[in-house]
């Protein structure tokens, strides 16, 4: 049996667990063994092949296209340019790592989130894309700043237990890029993950979020920084974490709005 066949097959099991426990939350998410309810998808591919944006595409569009969802597949940024298409749309999935963005794409893409369109995606796939556009960086909630000691072992520690993305989750570890992430204030953090200072020895101690909800305009988006390349998505917990983040912010247009801002720099 091929490698891909084994994906497949613990794709649709680790599906299954991670929308089952989900249910009862208000948010509407796709109950195990149903349909959920179709939704209009764009997602976008590109940018730097490190990150292995193909073979993501790979794991996320075929589970999509299972939960009975209409997914539109792009390698170009060019679709944010089409009102008529981006105003139809119930969620943006991207995956583009640095590169450019032009000014007529970047305002097609806020403008859509900024209407209620919800937005998901994953490590540098949304939060090390253009980097010269701050605004897209106020949208997404954070920005990948470093990664010490490149690939390392590390841990995963889920920080909110009642949010259906993360509801029944245990701490996990991970071998992959550590993220250390510049945060936006008004996100709501999932999980996080601690730094020990073995190779920046001054941000030892620090607790820096790995998965995060937040709303730009009526929009939704999703982010988790796990993700660094395909495989990491064998972990069951990464992959259940992006798999009910993307269930989410699809409900952008027809959930509930949620107060997520918790002012913890008040310490409430």
């Amino acid at each position: 049996m091929n490698n891909s066949i084994n994906r497949r097959e613990f794709m649709g099991q680790t599906a299954a667990v991670g929308i089952g426990a989900a249910l009862g939350a208000k948010t509407v998410f796709a109950q195990q063994g149903e349909k959920s309810k179709a939704k209009k998808v764009l997602f976008v591919w590109g940018g730097w092949d490190g990150h292995e944006p193909a073979q993501c595409r790979d794991i996320f569009v075929p589970w999509m296209q299972d939960l009975g969802w209409d997914v539109t597949v792009s390698d170009t940024l060019d679709p944010y340019t089409d009102k008529a298409l981006m105003d139809s749309l119930d969620l943006i999935v991207q995956i583009w790592t640095m590169g450019t963005i032009s000014g007529e794409q970047e305002k097609g893409l806020l403008d859509a989130v900024k209407s209620g369109i919800g937005l998901a995606g994953w490590h540098g796939g949304l939060c090390d894309a253009f980097r010269q556009n701050t605004e897209y960086q106020f949208m997404t909630g954070g920005q990948w700043v470093a990664h010490p000691g490149g690939v390392i072992d590390y841990e995963v520690n889920i920080t909110d237990r009642k949010d259906p993305v993360t509801k029944g989750l245990k701490d996990f570890k991970m071998h992959s890029e550590q993220y250390y992430m510049h945060v936006d204030p008004s996100n709501k953090v999932l999980a996080t993950t601690t730094f020990n200072g073995e190779h920046a020895p001054w941000i030892d101690g620090s607790i820096v979020p790995v998965a995060w909800k937040k709303y730009y305009g009526k929009g939704r988006v999703f982010y988790t920084s796990l993700g660094h390349v395909a495989a990491d998505f064998d972990v069951p917990e990464a992959l259940t974490i992006m798999q009910r983040g993307i269930l989410w912010a699809a409900e952008s247009k027809y959930g509930e709005k949620e107060k997520l801002i918790r002012n913890v720099y008040l310490g409430k």
